[in-house]
């Protein structure tokens, strides 16, 4: 039977473990990971926001049980969070911080103060005032356009705009294609972080309507400072396939930088700008009214 454990708030926990090439299980209520070699690594129960398994890990019925348990959200990704597979039960995602961001994104007042807050931490100024969000995006595009003509020019690399269509990947040039590997790249660390923080990637602001909305809202903040320089950086090389070292670099830089450990208190902040109270911490929960697994005997194996 599993030791009765309460999920910390998030703010309480470390951010993120990464785990790859081992086995991840549990012995004696807690997590621990084992090696090909056998040797055991031991995670703190209860004290982490998530844990991406990238390639080359496994995880036993009992781990993903205790994941639950803890409020601790267990996420398949790519090499250094390149690509996000799929996400277990958000255990650190809670009803009221969905419902925070519902209410930010439903209420039009609430709504424009979380976005003239991205325009801020973007640009790095206040947006002008009076300003619908419809206007803001217009200005936000211009500005867009003209960064990506600075890096061409930078780079030397003839720019023709961004174009990219996803059912004829060869029909694009290289800083396309590099430019489309690296935004997909973030997109995915950055849903990472989003669900590890507790919240809903399609609950958008700028973005909306779409899946990954809240996903794009995000990574727009930090795209020209991170990816977006390295995706012209490797056009401007021509290397063969140039979408597989955008790729490798978006995985290093990642894991240089702990982008997810950035990332979640810039979610936060973006929100608070909406000016209402965030969730405190959880109210303890009681557990399902069901039998003890030791008690069930034989029974408790029959379905």
């Amino acid at each position: 039977m599993l030791p009765k454990l309460r999920p910390l708030p998030i703010k309480d926990r470390v951010s993120v473990v990464w785990v790859e090439k081992g086995r991840l299980d549990m012995l004696d209520g807690a997590f621990v990971v084992v090696d090909k070699a056998g040797v055991r690594t031991h995670i703190p129960v209860g004290s982490v926001t998530c844990l991406m398994l990238q390639p080359g890990t496994r995880v036993s019925h009992r781990a993903v049980e205790l994941a639950a348990r803890v409020g601790c959200l267990l996420l398949w990704v790519g090499d250094g969070g390149v690509r996000l597979y799929a996400a277990g039960q958000p255990g650190g995602a809670r009803s009221d911080r969905l419902l925070y961001q519902a209410r930010l994104a439903l209420d039009p007042k609430l709504r424009l103060k979380v976005v003239r807050k991205m325009y801020a931490i973007r640009f790095g100024e206040e947006p002008p005032a009076n300003r619908s969000i419809d206007q803001l995006r217009g200005i936000e595009a211009a500005r867009v356009r003209k960064t990506y003509q600075n890096l061409s020019d930078r780079y030397r690399i003839r720019w023709k705009g961004r174009k990219y269509d996803p059912t004829h990947w060869e029909g694009s040039d290289a800083v396309n294609q590099a430019l489309s590997a690296a935004t997909a790249s973030l997109y995915g660390i950055t849903e990472a972080a989003i669900l590890a923080a507790g919240y809903a990637p399609a609950i958008g602001f700028i973005h909306w309507g779409k899946p990954r909305s809240f996903v794009y809202d995000i990574a727009d903040l930090v795209k020209f400072e991170t990816v977006i320089p390295v995706a012209f950086e490797v056009a401007s090389r021509k290397p063969e396939y140039p979408e597989r070292v955008v790729r490798r670099r978006c995985r290093d830089a990642f894991r240089r930088t702990r982008i997810v450990e950035r990332l979640i208190p810039l979610i936060d902040e973006v929100l608070s700008a909406g000016g209402i109270e965030p969730p405190g911490k959880p109210q303890d929960a009681l557990d399902p009214a069901i039998p003890e697994q030791e008690k069930l005997g034989d029974a408790g194996h029959r379905g």
